[in-house]
């Protein structure tokens, strides 16, 4: 449950930090970014990342 709490805080925080003027698709928008930013942080956290090198190799793959 500790969890939910954080996350309607982090919620609270992000419309409190918005323009007054802000439209659903703004706010839309800032919750995405929010809820990828932490997705990151737990992919990091879980050792999910990689080297310069392997994202060049994949990069090569694509060019």
């Amino acid at each position: 449950m500790q969890l939910q709490i954080s996350e309607k805080l982090a919620v609270a925080e992000l419309l409190a930090q918005l323009p007054e003027d802000s439209t659903l698709e703004d706010i839309q928008y800032h919750l995405y970014v929010l809820e990828k930013i932490k997705h990151g942080q737990t992919d990091v956290a879980m050792g999910k990342t990689y080297t310069q090198a392997e994202v060049g190799a994949k990069l090569q793959k694509w060019l």
